[in-house]
C-alpha cells in the first residue's frame, strides 16, 4: 500500500456458503482524491467487494486495508470517516425525514447541516414525510444525503443511481462533482450507466471473472482500447489473429477486431502481413465494456 492509497487490496479472495467463489483475487490500490467507477456485469461480485472494503463481509484470504487499517478491525475514528450508501436502502420507516436526518448526524462530532438542508430542498424531499411511504427514489436520495452529511473522506456508494429518473441523476452527479471538489476525498462507486460514470469518474475499475482486469485512468481506458476495421488484400484466412484481440469478427477480405493495447506499431504490422487498409475507431466507455466482455 503507497501512502496515498486509501484503499489497499492484494489478493483477495471471498466465497459463501453455498460454495460459490465470488471474488478470486482481487488487487485493487486506490489513490487518495480520485472517483473511481467499477464495473461489472451482474453478479460480478461488485456488491461483495465494496462490503469488503467496509468492513460489513469479512474476506477469506488476502489483504484488504483502507486508512491503513484492517478493514475487518476498522477504528471507530476511521469508520467516522466513511460515508456508505448500500444498493438496498434500509431506513427506519416510523421516522420522519427530518427526524432520520437527525438521528444519523448525533452519530457524527461533524456535520454540515447547510449542505444537508440545501440538497433536502434541491431534491424535493418532504422534511414532515415518514419514511415508509417514500418512493424508492426518494429513499435513495434520502440515503446520498445521509452519506454526505458528515463529509466523509471516502464515500462508497454501490449504485447509487439506479432508482432515480435523469433530472435526479444530473443532481445527484452535480452534488458528487461539487463534493469532489476537496481533494482529499475519495469517491467509490459501483454503477451500470456508464454515461454517468465519464461526467465524474477519473479511473475506472473493471472486475470480471473475481479480478479487477483494468485499473487505471479513465482517459488511459479509452486511449488503449480501440476498434479496428481492416480491409485486406485477400480474403482472410479462418487462422486470423490479432494480438490482444477483445472480440473478433471476420468476413471474406474483412474484419471487425476489437483489441485492448492498440499501438501504431501492432496496426503497421497488421498493414504489411496483410496488406490491409485499417480503420481506427474511438469507443465510449459503454462500447469498451461490452468489447471487454464480447456481448453484442
Amino acid at each position: 500500500m503507497t501512502d496515498k492509497a486509501v484503499i489497499a487490496a492484494h489478493d483477495v479472495h471471498r466465497s459463501f456458503d453455498s460454495g460459490k467463489h465470488v471474488l478470486r483475487g482481487v488487487d485493487l490500490d486506490i489513490p487518495r482524491g480520485s472517483v473511481v467507477g467499477l464495473l461489472g456485469k451482474n453478479a460480478a461480485g461488485k456488491s461483495t467487494l465494496l462490503k469488503c472494503i467496509l468492513g460489513l463481509l469479512r474476506i477469506d484470504e488476502g489483504t484488504m486495508r483502507v486508512f491503513g487499517e484492517d478493514a475487518w478491525w476498522l477504528s471507530a475514528e476511521s469508520k467516522a470517516r466513511l460515508g456508505y450508501v448500500p444498493q438496498e436502502v434500509k431506513l427506519y420507516p416510523w421516522m420522519r425525514v427530518r427526524q432520520m436526518i437527525a438521528y444519523t448526524a448525533a452519530f457524527y462530532p461533524s456535520w454540515n447541516s447547510a449542505m444537508v438542508d440545501r440538497l433536502v430542498r434541491e431534491w424535493e424531499l418532504p422534511p414532515d414525510d415518514r419514511i415508509g411511504p417514500l418512493s424508492v427514489g426518494q429513499l435513495q436520495k434520502l440515503a446520498i444525503i445521509l452519506a454526505l452529511g458528515h463529509e466523509p473522506e471516502l464515500l462508497v456508494l454501490d449504485e447509487p443511481v439506479a432508482s432515480l429518473d435523469p433530472v435526479a441523476r444530473r443532481d445527484f452527479l452535480r452534488a458528487i462533482l461539487e463534493f469532489t471538489q476537496n481533494e482529499n476525498r475519495t469517491i467509490l462507486f459501483s454503477t451500470h450507466i456508464t454515461s454517468d460514470l465519464e461526467r465524474v469518474a477519473d479511473r475506472v475499475a473493471i472486475l470480471r471473472g473475481g479480478r479487477i482486469v483494468f485499473h487505471d485512468g479513465l482517459d488511459t481506458l479509452k486511449e488503449s482500447v480501440k476498434r479496428l476495421r481492416i480491409t485486406a488484400a485477400e480474403e482472410l484466412p479462418p487462422t486470423f489473429a490479432v494480438r490482444g484481440s477483445l472480440h473478433m469478427e471476420v468476413a471474406g477480405r474483412s474484419a471487425l477486431v476489437a483489441i485492448a493495447e492498440a499501438n501504431d506499431r501492432l496496426i503497421d504490422e497488421l498493414r504489411t502481413q496483410w496488406d490491409a487498409t485499417i480503420d481506427v475507431e474511438d469507443l465510449s466507455l459503454e462500447d469498451i465494456f461490452l468489447e471487454m466482455h464480447h456481448v453484442g
